[in-house]
């Protein structure tokens, strides 16, 4: 296993199977400024994630020990950072059953490192901006340690609809496009039209059921999806201060 030598957390862990491959992936990362940590199985990955608590993390399937669905579960439960999964004709299987347990992106494997950045700058890479809680009516979203508050009562979410609500709290206000939904969230401009439904409805649903949010998330027939607080937010039921953090599930 590779890691930096300074003792600061990583931007990206990868796991992936094939040394030599992690080996020329490793070289093409670091040399476009990402900082990596490299394993080999399923196992591994998930302690190496305890103990370097990487921005963002690269799965390469069929991921040996344990698979790369299992790992992507086990994160989104224990440490929420976004996973990205990269397979070949021999992984697509492993790769979906990732995706649907929440990996942000299916990507290329090999791996084409100019696919890859952008989606890890815009899934989760740390920066002043993002470093900023957003707050948007009675929501409060912290990016960098990935928690969600309504009303001061944190709300669970898995990674992916996390990136979802941060995405609509950026553009609050705003009709965003499903296609622009997609590429930013899915980094792809084909994918199951259910796919991001799904998601839609079950954020959704947790601002309204678990979360009593004064925001809804509008769907606009033909145009897309609309993040609105209305009057009942502007009329005293703004986010509260957090306090304690949370950990998610």
């Amino acid at each position: 296993m590779s890691s930096p030598e300074d003792g600061k957390n990583p931007d990206l862990l990868l796991a992936e199977p094939d040394e030599h491959l992690a080996a020329k992936t490793l070289a093409r990362f670091e040399g476009a400024g990402v900082r990596t940590v490299v394993c080999h199985d399923g196992a591994e990955a998930l302690l190496q994630i305890g103990a370097c608590h990487p921005r963002a993390v690269l799965l390469g399937a069929p991921l040996p020990v344990v698979s790369a669905a299992r790992v992507t579960e086990l994160i989104a439960r224990l440490h929420p950072v976004p996973v990205l999964v990269g397979a070949g004709p021999e992984g697509a299987a492993e790769a979906t059953a990732a995706v649907a347990a929440g990996a942000i992106a299916f990507v290329a494997r090999p791996y084409r490192t100019r696919e890859i950045v952008p989606l890890l700058m815009s899934g989760g890479r740390e920066n002043d901006s993002d470093a900023q809680p957003l707050v948007v009516g009675d929501i409060e979203l912290d990016p960098t340690g990935f928690h969600v508050y309504v009303r001061g009562h944190s709300l669970q979410l898995p990674v992916r609809e996390f990136m979802l609500l941060r995405y609509l709290m950026e553009n609050a206000s705003r009709v965003v496009s499903r296609a622009e939904l997609t590429r930013a969230l899915w980094g792809t401009d084909s994918l199951d039209s259910n796919t991001l439904t799904v998601h839609i409805r079950r954020v959704r649903n947790k601002l309204r059921e678990d979360g009593k949010s004064c925001c809804t998330i509008d769907a606009i027939r033909g145009m897309g999806y609309r993040l609105e607080c209305g009057t009942s937010c502007s009329d005293g039921a703004q986010a509260e201060p957090s306090g304690t953090p949370t950990p998610m599930a």
